[in-house]
């Protein structure tokens, strides 16, 4: 089962297991971290658009969005284009998937499709059938310029008209 925050962990780190407690749905204050379910036996169609976490359980087809966090079960089947912030995943994806945070593969996830992210987790015992493309995460580029910012050319322009130049 999804482990809840009351032990100080991020959502993004659940226990899987089930050793620690256990997530409750009928706790009122579970429910304060997850922003939808879409539980075991339920079949969803279309597209999910949320901000914070979302667990799934179910079978989902169409398109998941958000920056948030993305819990899939065991026993979850999605075949979507998924983009998110993270993404654990235990249970079985097809499609294109975009985590632009890290994606957390856990036994015994089945991964079928692309997928981009720039953090990658993969336990023993997942299937991983598909392409990979690591990308930088997104930070904003806080670089000092110097004062003398003068480009001083250095001999003649290349073939394609471009200049070297010292800075």
């Amino acid at each position: 089962m999804w482990k809840d925050k009351q032990d100080g962990r991020r959502p993004d780190e659940v226990d899987l297991e089930g050793t620690g407690t256990s997530f409750d749905s009928t706790r009122p204050d579970a429910q304060q971290d997850v922003s939808a379910f879409v539980g075991k036996g339920v079949v969803f169609k279309g597209t999910i658009t949320y901000n914070g976490t979302v667990r799934i359980d179910g079978t989902l087809e169409g398109e998941i969005h958000t920056d948030g966090i993305l819990l899939v079960g065991e026993e979850a089947v999605i075949t979507a284009k998924v983009t998110a912030g993270t993404i654990v995943c235990k249970g079985k994806i097809t499609g294109e998937i975009h985590a632009r945070e890290k994606m957390k593969l856990r036994a015994p996830a089945v991964i079928s499709g692309g997928v981009v992210t720039p953090m990658l987790s993969i336990e023993e015992g997942v299937l991983f059938n598909g392409t990979l493309e690591m990308e930088h995460a997104v930070r904003p580029a806080q670089r000092e310029v110097p004062r003398d910012t003068s480009l001083h050319p250095v001999g003649p322009t290349t073939e394609s008209g471009v200049r070297r130049v010292n800075v």
